[in-house]
C-alpha cells in the first residue's frame, strides 16, 4: 500500500538544506520524494495520506556499534548505575537477591557501577562482595564494561587463585603484599571469569533478544549491531530471522576467538548479505580497554602516574594476523581502539597487511575504528590514507568528560572523541552508543555532538563541536556507508528503504541544548509502522 507524507519538516539527509515537502512509500521503498504536487501526482487513488501535522519526518537511525544481545542480557542484572557508595552497592545486591527469590549457590550478576563516581572513588572487591553473600558467586561489572569485581565463591567458581598468572590482556588484582586475589578484575581477566559465571545464569536469549531489538525500536533506529558475536549469538540471531522475529536489521561482527572465517563459510547465506533482517558483517578485534577505567593503552601515561600507560591486549604479531585475515578473507574489520598506541598498533599492522595482501579488493573494505577517544590528529590523516572509517563514542564528552580531564589532563582530555577533526579531514564519521554501555539514545548523542557538554556543565573542547546536521549525517548516512548501504539507506531518496522516523520537532531548528529533549514519535521500518506513541502519551 501506498503511503504519502506531508504536511511537516521532511529531511532528505541529501544536502543541508535540502528538504522536501512530501514523501510517498511503497512496497517498502521509497517511490517518490519532492514537492507536494509531484508527489501527489505519483500517488494512486488509494494511497494513505499522513499530515505530519508540523512533526519532522527523518531517515530511520543506525546504529554502527553496539551489543544488541548484551541489551537483553544485561536488563537481567542488579541496576548499580545509582550507587554513590559501596553500601548502596551492597544494598543494592541484597534486595536484588530477595526480589529474584535466588536459591542458595545461584550467581548473583550486578552491572553499572563506576569508581569514578563513588564516594570511597575505589572498586568494591570481594571484602565488600563477601559482605553481600558468603552463599552466592557475586560478579559485578564496571560502567565501562571492561572491568569487574567478584566475591570469594566468584573467585573460586572461575578457579582464580594466587598462583594464576595474569593472562595476556588482563589483570588480576592482589591483595596488598601478596598474590592472593583481591576479587578486582580488568580486561581479560575479568571476561574470563564473566564467561565461566554466565554459563549458569538461567534466562530465555529469544525473549532478552526481542526485548532489546523493542529498546531500539523506541529510540528510532532500524539497523542495530552485535559488535563481538560469538557462535551461540549467531545461532541465537539465526534462529530469530528464520522465525521471522526480527523487526529490524541486525549486522554482527564475530570476534577473532569465536572463529570468524568459519562462521562465515558455514553461514553463507548470512555472509555480507541479509536473510530475513539478519546479516554477518565482518570481523572483530579488540586491541585495549577503558579510559574511564584507565585501561586504554596511551602512548604518555595517564595524568599523576609517572609510567603507567595502561596495556594491550595482543602483541604486534598476533594482531598482523588478525589484520591479514580480514582483508585475505575480503571482509570488514571492526577494531576497539580506545588509546592512542591501540590506535597506533591497528593503524601499522593494517597498512603492512595491505602492502603485502594479493587482494584485489583490498582497498575497498571499509575497515573501522571503534571509540576514537584519544585518536591524534596525525592518526586521522593516516586512517584518511587507509580510507578506515572513524566510529566514535562522542557520548563520552557527556558521561565521563569529567572523568577524561582527571585521567588524561587538559590537553588530552579536551579533544576526546574530535569529531570536528575527523570530519575536516574529509572522513565518513558516525557516532555510536556502544549499547548496553549507554542507551541507544541518538538524540542524546546528537545532543553530546553539538555541545560537548559534561555532566558537571563543563564545555569540554568545544573546538571539536560539529554542526547538527553533521551529527544526524553520524547516525544515517554516514552509519549506512560502514555497512555498505549508502544506496539503501541513510536518506530519503527514491529506490531506497522506507525506514523512517517521526520526531516531535526539528533537530535542525530547535536550540542545540534542546535536541535531547526530542521525543521519537513513530518508527517506520520498510515502510510499516513498528513503533507508535499515541497521542495522549506525547510529553
Amino acid at each position: 500500500m501506498q503511503k504519502l507524507y506531508y504536511g511537516g519538516d521532511i529531511l532528505t539527509m541529501t544536502g543541508e538544506d535540502d528538504y522536501a515537502e512530501a514523501v510517498l512509500t511503497e512496497d517498502g521503498l521509497i517511490k517518490k520524494q519532492g514537492s507536494l504536487e509531484e508527489v501527489k501526482q505519483a500517488a494512486d487513488h488509494h494511497a494513505e495520506k499522513i499530515d505530519l501535522q508540523g512533526k519532522t519526518l527523518v531517515p530511520a537511525f543506525i546504529d554502527p556499534h553496539g551489543h544488541i544481545s548484551m541489551v537483553g542480557q544485561f536488563s537481567l542484572m542488579a541496576d548499580l548505575s545509582e550507587c554513590s557508595n559501596f553500601s548502596d552497592i551492597i544494598q543494592t545486591l541484597k534486595d536484588y537477591i530477595q526480589e529474584k527469590r535466588l536459591n542458595k549457590g545461584d550467581i548473583v550478576v550486578g552491572f553499572g557501577y563506576d569508581n569514578n563516581f563513588l564516594e570511597e572513588n575505589s572498586h568494591p572487591a570481594k571484602d565488600i562482595l563477601n559482605q553481600v553473600s558468603t552463599e552466592h558467586p557475586i560478579f559485578i561489572l564496571h560502567a565501562s564494561g571492561h572491568l569487574g569485581c567478584t566475591n570469594d565463591l566468584g573467585l573460586q567458581a572461575a578457579g582464580i587463585d594466587k598462583h594464576t598468572p595474569d593472562p595476556e590482556g588482563g589483570t588480576i588484582g592482589r591483595m596488598e603484599g601478596s598474590r592472593e586475589p583481591n576479587g578486582y578484575l580488568e580486561e581479560n581477566a575479568m571476561m574470563g571469569l564473566q564467561k565461566t559465571l554466565f554459563k549458569g545464569v538461567k534466562r530465555d536469549d529469544v525473549k532478552l533478544a526481542e526485548f532489546a531489538q523493542d529498546i531500539y525500536i523506541k529510540n528510532g533506529i532500524t539497523t542495530v549491531q552485535d559488535g563481538a558475536s560469538s557462535k551461540e549469538i549467531i545461532d541465537l540471531f539465526k534462529a530469530l530471522a528464520q522465525q521471522q522475529k526480527l523487526k529490524i536489521d541486525v549486522v554482527a561482527y564475530p570476534v577473532f576467538d569465536a572463529e570468524p572465517k568459519k562462521l562465515m563459510e558455514e553461514n553463507q547465506s548470512y555472509a555480507k548479505k541479509y536473510a530475513d533482517h539478519f546479516k554477518i558483517g565482518g570481523y572483530k578485534m579488540f586491541l585495549d580497554g577503558s579510559p574511564q577505567g584507565k585501561t586504554a593503552w596511551l602512548t604518555e601515561p595517564y595524568e599523576g602516574e609517572e609510567s603507567y600507560r595502561g596495556y594491550p591486549w595482543y602483541q604486534d604479531e598476533q594482531v598482523k594476523q588478525f589484520t591479514d585475515a580480514a582483508i585475505n578473507d575480503n571482509v570488514q574489520l571492526l577494531t576497539h581502539c580506545n588509546g592512542d598506541a591501540a590506535s597506533d598498533q591497528l593503524l601499522r599492522n593494517y597498512q603492512a597487511s595491505l602492502e603485502e595482501s594479493k587482494n584485489p579488493n583490498k582497498h575497498h573494505l571499509r575497515p573501522v575504528m571503534i571509540h576514537c577517544q584519544t585518536v591524534r590528529n596525525d592518526q586521522l590523516d593516516k586512517m584518511a590514507e587507509l580510507s578506515m572509517i572513524p566510529s566514535i563514542f562522542i557520548a563520552h564528552t557527556y558521561y565521563w568528560g569529567d572523568v577524561h580531564l582527571k585521567n588524561l589532563g587538559e590537553e588530552r582530555g579536551r579533544r576526546i572523541s574530535p569529531a570536528r577533526s575527523a570530519y575536516d579531514r574529509g572522513l565518513c564519521v558516525n557516532f555510536h552508543q556502544d549499547p548496553p554501555i549507554v542507551k541507544p539514545d541518538m538524540l542524546h548523542t546528537i545532543w553530546c555532538a553539538a555541545n560537548r557538554q559534561t555532566r558537571n556543565g563543563i564545555r569540554i573542547g568545544p573546538e571539536e563541536c560539529v554542526s547538527v546536521y553533521e551529527a544526524l549525517k553520524a547516525v544515517t548516512i554516514n552509519a549506512a556507508y560502514q555497512y555498505f548501504e549508502e544506496d539503501h539507506k541513510g536518506s530519503l531518496e527514491e529506490g531506497k528503504a522506507a525506514d523512517l522516523v517521526i520526531l516531535d520537532r526539528n533537530p535542525l531548528k530547535v536550540d542545540k541544548m534542546d535536541i535531547r529533549d526530542i521525543q521519537v514519535l513513530e518508527t517506520i521500518k520498510d515502510g510499516e509502522t513498528i513503533y507508535h506513541v499515541e497521542p495522549s502519551a506525547i510529553q
